[in-house]
């Protein structure tokens, strides 16, 4: 099950023959999904808020990989969705936060562009995600070469768990695109309210 996609990039793209639930808001990608992706896989257009996430996470009895993109909410719908226990975790991290332990304060009406005009401000840092997930018994076991997505599995998994101070990486997208480190972009919306996941 993944929220946040496109037909021609999403992180379960590699899964052959999966049976799975692709969440977006934008009718145009779901659309194109419908029209190019096998059938069963279902795509389906919602915009996803903490009223109706619940519904969403039940669509399948046993959950194998959950993923979550959606650049706005990821760490409060992931915090909902854990108790579903996927066998595998994956979601995007905001480099642009560093490693502070910070989430941005949920909002059903976010728009990451509207709240900072950088589109920086949105999501939460590495560390943010890795207490969460440790909190529901879950490991951090890999980083993106690129920077932005984190991988966990239940802690009973024989991989070797990650530091997240050693295993951040920053945005290389983002980096490149705007000409700017993750430090730069940190100093830009360092104003903008924060929720601290460690406490």
């Amino acid at each position: 099950m993944e929220f946040g996609f496109h037909p021609t990039e999403y992180n379960c793209i590699g899964l052959a023959d999966f049976k799975g639930l692709l969440v977006d808001g934008d009718d145009t990608t779901v659309r194109l999904a419908k029209a190019v992706l096998p059938k069963r896989i279902e795509a389906r257009q919602s915009f996803i808020t903490l009223d109706n996430i619940d519904s969403l996470g039940t669509h399948f009895p046993q959950l194998g990989v959950l993923s979550v993109d959606v650049d706005d909410h990821d760490y409060w719908f992931l915090k909902a969705l854990l108790p579903a226990r996927p066998a595998v975790v994956v979601v995007e991290y905001n480099a642009s936060f560093g490693l502070n332990p910070v989430t941005v304060p949920y909002d059903p009406a976010f728009d990451r562009v509207a709240k900072h005009d950088s589109g920086w401000y949105h999501g939460a840092s590495i560390t943010a995600l890795t207490k969460l997930c440790k909190t529901h018994g879950y490991k951090l076991v890999a980083v993106s070469a690129a920077g932005g997505n984190v991988f966990f599995l239940p802690e009973a998994s024989d991989m070797p768990e990650l530091d997240p101070a050693h295993a951040y990486r920053e945005s290389t997208l983002r980096n490149r695109w705007s000409g700017t480190t993750a430090k730069e972009q940190r100093g830009r919306i360092k104003h903008m309210p924060f929720v601290d996941a460690a406490s």
